[in-house]
């Protein structure tokens, strides 16, 4: 409503909105997990390489160190990332992004008559040590319910990541396939968003605010850069980390089926998720004054 008023006063205002909440995750690989500052955790996996940490993690007399240790950080965001177990969920495979609160490591480990540190110590391990736990820093009452309205207003467009920053405990970069494969596709718990409208919103919309008026939709004579999507197989793959950034610096990323061709000013740059070669882009120039888009 305040965006509302203000253009109404003369202004240009465009809210941002994110396809679910900013989130944490947390692995073995991340930056921070549950017991990433617990001081019994670090002296004894100082050095360690994954495999082996996840070995020496399942032994029994380990587990019991590290379980009967407590966090040693004062920093009050920190300490709430770490052990706010109401919070904390098993990401899963595929990702469950819009859990239940019945599935969290808290509600989880009343039922099984165990602590939410023990469930998040085997959260961890699953997967060979690849297993994430998911913080969503604001989900109110478990549910994406009062995001939807967000996400179809017409004063708002899609965006916000904070990945690039955060690689190291962020990875929405799923977020545009997430849009189809759960708001459109596979949402059970609240109203979904229309095929059309979700394309329409990744596309035309976001083109026209960034000046991009070549392209963004399907037409003659408009850019031809657009993806030929298997829909009913599209699928998100849990996050993993890669180490291939500058000094061996490393950075979650999230692989997905269904794309079938990626196509950019009509020429196939991926077919299958694979690179075909092609590199047909080039610098986006600004739309300001004479200036063309030229990718």
């Amino acid at each position: 409503e305040f965006v509302r008023r203000s253009n109404a006063s003369g202004s240009h205002i465009v809210a941002q909105v994110a396809a679910r909440p900013a989130a944490s995750l947390l692995s073995l690989q991340s930056s921070l997990h549950p017991f990433s500052t617990h001081r019994s955790y670090r002296q004894l996996m100082a050095g360690l390489s994954l495999p082996v940490r996840v070995a020496k993690m399942r032994d029994p007399n380990v587990r019991a160190q590290i379980l009967n240790d407590q966090p040693a950080v004062r920093e009050e965001q920190t300490l709430a990332m770490v052990s706010q177990f109401e919070h904390h969920f098993p990401l899963g495979d595929p990702p469950d992004y819009e859990p239940t609160q019945e599935m969290s490591l808290l509600e989880r480990a009343k039922r099984a008559g165990k602590t939410p540190q023990e469930l998040a110590y085997d959260t961890l391990l699953e997967r060979d040590g690849r297993g994430i736990i998911y913080m969503p820093l604001a989900f109110k009452d478990y549910s994406f319910d009062a995001l939807r309205p967000l996400l179809t207003d017409s004063a708002t467009v899609l965006s916000l990541s904070d990945g690039g920053a955060h690689c190291g405990v962020i990875c929405d970069a799923g977020m545009p396939t997430y849009m189809l494969t759960h708001w459109v596709r596979d949402r059970r718990r609240g109203a979904r968003i229309a095929l059309e409208l979700a394309v329409k919103r990744q596309t035309k919309d976001t083109a026209e605010l960034y000046g991009m008026r070549d392209r963004g939709v399907l037409a003659a004579g408009m850019k031809a850069d657009l993806n030929l999507i298997d829909f009913d197989n599209l699928r998100l793959h849990p996050p993993e980390m890669v180490f291939d950034l500058p000094a061996g610096g490393r950075r979650f990323v999230q692989r997905v089926d269904g794309y079938k061709y990626t196509i950019v000013s009509g020429e196939v740059t991926y077919e299958d998720g694979e690179q075909t070669g092609a590199m047909p882009g080039k610098i986006v120039r600004g739309s300001h004054g004479n200036a063309r888009l030229l990718s």
